[in-house]
């Protein structure tokens, strides 16, 4: 469904994405992790269009998203993590504002269309309210709404759950599951957590590059780093530092205490295995009975930090955490129907003096309730 080749973006001296190369197969739904300043969101704006690469290719459902980017955004529902609400307008007309602006030309398709994604997403019993007077739980619901309008293969949401309550969280999540199972989803977080929990498979960035994929399965089996036994004996920390470190499948051993003839130490082990019963037999052949031995594995969550930890500092995302805002080298967007809106909403704050963009083009949508 979606092929990146060699994809690269920079922000003058800076890179925020380093020749990253994936695919995404039809009807999966994907997490895009990683740390903030990772390039998650610059990966977006690129994959729908509204930043170009500096060098790479992206191809939505075959069409390349430079040569043929009308349809190729066609293709592609989008929720940025501010979704570009119209606050002025009822749910009811921004939909049907949205739709226009997607291409659905006639006034039944676009009414059928509304009631639709209403359900889908839960809107039912809100579509005649404002929505600045919706919660942010809603406003995502609409966000979502507004990004199955169009039909689209694919849906691509940007942080959707942050700043939600508990009770918001699932219920977005619930949605995005359901959404799986009829279009292909890439959702972008870097809550670990709700990636596991949604996803069918997982894609690391760290500092714009891809350090690991797979399912979450995969990656816990494959990609945890260095198990761990914690133990004490009996005997001098000499005899017991010898004895540990014969055992095949360890790789260090620390000793971490030693008192009254008791001695606690650590061992690494090579990912996947268990020496335990080896350094039980070891130690006691060597005159060392074990009195405690566990296992310490690390958690998916740490396999997650050691992938995307550096020995630099990491690297602000370079302008482009400015993600919904593109930088002044963005792929200007073509004047066709396949847009989605990309006028920035108005600020719920505004004065009396603010641009009334919404009132502009609410008059058109009215005519259509």
């Amino acid at each position: 469904m979606i092929q990146v080749e060699h994809l690269t973006k920079r922000y003058g001296s800076r890179l925020a994405v380093e020749d990253l190369s994936f695919t995404v197969s039809d009807g999966c739904i994907y997490g895009l992790l990683g740390p903030n300043g990772a390039g998650k969101s610059t990966t977006m704006n690129i994959l729908t269009g509204y930043l170009s690469p500096t060098a790479g290719t992206v191809r939505v459902d075959g069409h390349d998203i430079l040569a043929e980017p009308k349809a190729a955004k066609a293709a592609i529902g989008y929720l940025p993590e501010l979704p570009p609400l119209y606050t002025d307008m009822t749910v009811r007309e921004y939909l049907l504002f949205a739709a226009e602006l997607k291409g659905v030309k006639s006034r039944a398709a676009r009414l059928e269309q509304l009631g639709q994604v209403s359900a889908r997403a839960g809107l039912h019993g809100v579509e005649e309210r404002l929505i600045r007077n919706l919660s942010k739980g809603y406003r995502q619901r609409v966000g979502i709404a507004a990004a199955m309008l169009g039909a689209p293969k694919v849906i691509i949401l940007d942080e959707p759950t942050v700043g939600l309550d508990p009770a918001q969280i699932i219920e977005i999540r619930t949605l995005i599951r359901d959404l799986g199972k009829t279009h292909t989803v890439i959702l972008s977080s870097h809550i670990l957590s709700e990636v596991q929990s949604v996803c069918d498979r997982v894609l690391i960035l760290s500092h714009g590059r891809l350090a690991a994929q797979g399912t979450p399965e995969e990656l816990a089996a494959q990609l945890t780093a260095r198990g761990g036994v914690r133990g004490t004996a009996l005997g001098s920390a000499e005899a017991v530092l010898a004895a540990a470190q014969g055992v095949a499948g360890v790789a260090e051993v620390h000793i971490t205490g030693e008192a009254d003839g008791e001695v606690s130490f650590t061992a690494a082990t090579a990912p996947g295995a268990d020496c335990r019963a080896a350094l039980s037999a070891a130690l006691a052949a060597a005159g060392c009975p074990v009195t405690s031995l566990s296992a310490e594995n690390l958690s998916l969550e740490d396999v997650f930090l050691q992938l995307t930890e550096d020995a630099q500092a990491p690297q602000p995302e370079a302008g482009a955490e400015q993600d919904a805002a593109p930088g002044p080298d963005a792929a200007p967007a073509p004047d066709d129907k396949a847009e989605v809106p990309v006028a920035p909403p108005p600020d719920d704050t505004a004065g009396p003096d603010a641009a009334p963009a919404a009132q502009d083009t609410a008059p058109a949508a009215q005519k259509e309730g």
